[in-house]
């Protein structure tokens, strides 16, 4: 069965906080039916790194990705999202 894969930079609202206690905000938002394929940090500029969560979600199921970019909004500790790519998958 196939998946949807979305690979979304989350943005830290300061530099000094820790993008491990992010990605764990980032696991307990996760509405049900999706899980982290991984993570991966991109520098920004005067010490801001980015965390990129790449996310599988459920083809199946419509408005999950709306559900996915709101619960990541309503973390306090993240500034913005950006939704870099959204791809189908299988196999994984």
């Amino acid at each position: 069965m196939a998946k949807v894969l979305a690979s979304i930079k989350i943005f830290p609202s300061d530099t000094s906080i820790s993008l491990n206690a992010l990605r764990e905000e980032v696991l307990k938002a996760l509405p049900s039916g999706t899980s982290i394929y991984k993570f991966e940090e991109e520098p920004i500029a005067f010490g801001l790194i980015a965390l990129i969560a790449h996310v599988l979600l459920p083809e199946e199921e419509t408005g999950k990705m709306n559900e996915l970019e709101e619960s990541l909004k309503s973390i306090g500790s993240v500034s913005e999202i950006q939704s870099i790519a959204v791809r189908r998958v299988s196999g994984v």
